[in-house]
């Protein structure tokens, strides 16, 4: 373990980056060929910080937004005429400190179009690091895209704790799991009923156990601390037999569905279902296509990985704009899409120096392959 921790996750604050207003982003369209196969290219920038991105089969773009200072911008953007857009309106980003967090985004880790076509939001539900959670602020929010309206709030609350940093979230079937990424370990959400329930807290697969590496350094805090962030990243297995899990620090773990979903298994017992599946290194984020491939970016190299189903890994991409690539989505074009997020040049993982060097850049790759809908 490392001796200081720090849960910095994806929501950290950007010191002197530009206000969400500040400045046009520029885009490039996406309704258009995916692009050779193999070329990197760009197909979005601005100095918005985005850290992930989703898109519908007919060219919708969405993406969460960390904050920036000296005020708050949105939570949650579409990707409209090649600007961003407050989404799914101004109201629901528009949380102010003191209120309530139930019907506002507070802080927005990720989202994704989940296999119902719905966009899905992981509201963290606080504001920055440190900042106290908001009542009601940690939840799932489902938004039906046919309407842009909000249809169902799953608010998290009595599965998490004063520590929690809700990160992410796949689906399988009616139920949803999430990893969270400050008290470590994973929760899995009754889509139906609401309930949830956590498993695997404190196991050592879901616990950051070593060194944050980015660019070939170290990845501290202001006050020189290492940077620890627990269970992050997650993807589940085309035919949903298997779920895949790892801290942002790196080591994948994975584990069968149907003892995750077993609620009688007691806690001991569900932990010795737990394999090492891959050596990893510390990752931004991950993608997984539909024959089992998961896509990883190593943020310490600035390159993309592909790691087989039988554990074995190949890079598929290394490049120097590649800067903290985070939460990355494959489309229905065959093209995975990486925002090159440069987290760790900010002053927050960044021993309290802001080196990000604008604009921020989601680039794109075309594959050939096709998207795993969880």
């Amino acid at each position: 373990m490392i001796a200081a921790k720090t849960l910095f996750s994806r929501s950290i604050l950007v010191g002197s980056l530009l206000l969400a207003t500040a400045a046009a982003p520029r885009a490039a369209p996406d309704s258009g060929p995916a692009g050779p196969q193999g070329v990197l290219l760009p197909v979005f920038s601005s100095s918005l910080v985005i850290n992930g991105v989703a898109t519908t089969p007919d060219g919708r773009m969405f993406m969460p937004v960390q904050p920036g200072r000296p005020g708050r911008g949105p939570e949650v953007v579409e990707v409209r005429d090649g600007r961003p857009v407050p989404f799914p309106d101004k109201r629901w980003n528009g949380w102010r400190k003191g209120r309530d967090g139930a019907d506002r985004f507070v802080g927005v880790n990720a989202l994704r179009v989940g296999p119902d076509g719905a966009l899905w939001v992981v509201d963290r539900g606080a504001p920055g690091i440190g900042k106290p959670i908001a009542p009601h602020g940690v939840k799932l929010v489902r938004i039906d895209l046919a309407g842009n309206k909000v249809s169902r709030s799953y608010d998290l609350s009595a599965v998490t704790g004063p520590k929690s940093f809700v990160d992410d979230v796949r689906f399988n079937g009616d139920r949803a799991y999430l990893t969270d990424a400050g008290q470590p370990g994973l929760i899995l959400l009754d889509l139906r009923t609401g309930a949830g329930r956590r498993v695997l807290d404190g196991d050592p697969s879901v616990t950051a156990r070593t060194p944050l590496m980015a660019e070939g350094q170290r990845v501290i805090d202001p006050e020189g601390r290492p940077v620890v962030i627990h269970a992050d990243q997650l993807e589940l297995s085309p035919d949903a037999r298997w779920f895949y899990y790892q801290p942002c620090n790196g080591g994948m773990s994975r584990i069968e569905t149907r003892f995750l979903d077993d609620a009688s298994l007691p806690a001991s017992e569900l932990a010795r279902h737990v394999e090492h599946f891959a050596d990893t290194p510390s990752t931004g984020g991950t993608a997984m296509d539909a024959d089992g491939t998961i896509y990883l970016s190593d943020v310490n190299s600035k390159r993309i990985l592909a790691i087989a189903p039988d554990g074995r890994m190949h890079t598929i991409l290394s490049d120097p704009r590649l800067v903290w690539v985070d939460a990355m989505w494959l489309d229905d074009k065959g093209r995975l899409l990486m925002p090159a997020a440069q987290l760790n040049r900010t002053a927050g993982l960044n021993g309290g120096r802001d080196a990000v060097r604008q604009p921020i850049t989601l680039y794109g790759m075309a594959l050939g392959v096709q998207p795993s809908h969880h």
